[in-house]
């Protein structure tokens, strides 16, 4: 219980600095939509699990953090609402939805390396 504690924990702080991290990156001229989700799935890696469970809520949580980033930093002209943007997810830019989706996929992978294997 407490390996799962540690993931969730820096699953949370991995995400709040990623989204940041973000707007941080996109001041300086870079889209960087692979952080949010990637920094939760580096955060994610500090604690050690036994369930397959986790990895994937990381991953599912780094891509909701990634459509949440995209929504806040370019919501849609014609109705600026979050449910509006879900709904149209896939009028976004190829490489908006590639980035988001490699964060996923980060977010899955690194507490999924850490995993152990059940006794």
């Amino acid at each position: 219980m407490k390996q799962i504690l540690i993931t969730i924990a820096g699953a949370v702080v991995g995400g709040i600095l990623g989204y940041y991290a973000f707007f941080w990156v996109l001041q300086r001229g870079y889209y960087g939509m692979v952080l949010p989700g990637g920094l939760l799935g580096i955060g994610a890696g500090f604690g050690k699990s036994k369930s397959i469970w986790v990895p994937v809520g990381c991953a599912l949580a780094a891509l909701a953090l990634g459509l949440f980033t995209e929504w806040k930093h370019a919501p849609f002209a014609k109705d600026d609402s979050l449910g509006y943007f879900v709904r149209h997810i896939f009028d976004l830019n190829a490489v908006t939805l590639l980035m988001i989706a490699l964060g996923g996929a980060l977010g899955f992978w690194m507490p999924f390396r850490r995993a152990e294997s059940p006794k």
